[in-house]
């Protein structure tokens, strides 16, 4: 299994381990993306709804990487889903990253109270084919609401909160059918992996951090890909060293069975999880 990188069936190369920019602003977002990408980094998320398009950006335009180098996701806030809006306030993310396209467009939350599904999807799959974006998926969509996205667009990933306390096995069944892929945010639990016992008992024997085994154990399953944030360089840098060492099944097998249904995000009028 390659640990690094996923490859559609387009070809397209999605970076396993991303860079979250969630709660980062101004000057912080700017420095801890170059942080990010001076620390080998390839992959970033930002969102409409970040306030620090701006900053990543000009970030990836200030490292020494070239622009295809770095796969770039943002995401549609949920009062964008009109159609019209879809293709309008994408326009003013690219002009915010300085770049004239994203490889991966999502549409954040579920907003069917302001468009049907079905119109934003469509909107969105037309910025696709104008190359405005080279993919498109969402986040936060429980399966039964993703398998209703596939029928409107290429739909590749579904981004959700997912760390060794919060399972999410029936977006992973839908989107392993399709040959996608889940993106799971906030992997780290927002820091709660690192009072874990058992994630502790296996850092030490690989002379790792507790953070490093939840990032490991998600690059050693199929079709994951991680995106933790950190706005500070010693961890942003600690949450890549990730490839020097390997998870055994057992190790693996210890750190399954953490799964309690235990979700940190859940805002008021969100959907009905699986």
């Amino acid at each position: 299994m390659d640990v690094t990188t996923f490859h559609l069936a387009d070809g397209t190369a999605v970076p396993r381990l991303g860079f979250g920019t969630f709660q980062l602003a101004g000057d912080d977002a700017y420095r801890s993306t170059l942080t990010a990408l001076e620390a080998g980094y390839r992959h970033v998320d930002t969102a409409q709804g970040y306030a620090n398009e701006a900053e990543v950006g000009r970030a990836v335009a200030d490292s020494s990487l070239d622009r295809d180098e770095v796969f770039v996701t943002t995401k549609l806030k949920p009062s964008n889903a009109a159609a019209g809006d879809v293709r309008s306030s994408t326009g003013q993310s690219l002009d915010a990253l300085g770049m004239d396209h994203v490889d991966l467009l999502l549409l954040h939350w579920p907003a069917e109270h302001v468009a049907p599904l079905g119109e934003t999807l469509e909107a969105m799959t037309r910025l696709r084919e104008d190359g405005l974006t080279r993919q498109v998926g969402v986040s936060n969509f429980p399966s039964q609401m993703l398998t209703r996205a596939y029928e409107h667009a290429p739909i590749v990933t579904d981004q959700m909160e997912h760390h060794p306390f919060l399972g999410v096995a029936p977006v992973e069944q839908v989107l392993r059918g399709r040959g996608g892929f889940l993106t799971a945010y906030s992997p780290l639990a927002r820091g709660e992996v690192a009072d874990d016992p058992v994630l502790t008992e296996i850092a030490e024997v690989h002379g790792v951090t507790p953070a490093q085994v939840a990032l490991r154990w998600m690059l050693q399953r199929p079709a994951v890909v991680a995106i933790p944030k950190s706005g500070t360089p010693e961890r942003i840098r600690s949450n890549f060293d990730v490839f020097s060492f390997e998870l055994t099944a057992e190790q693996m097998d210890r750190i399954d069975a953490l799964e309690r249904g235990h979700r940190l995000i859940a805002p008021e009028g969100g959907p009905d999880w699986d």
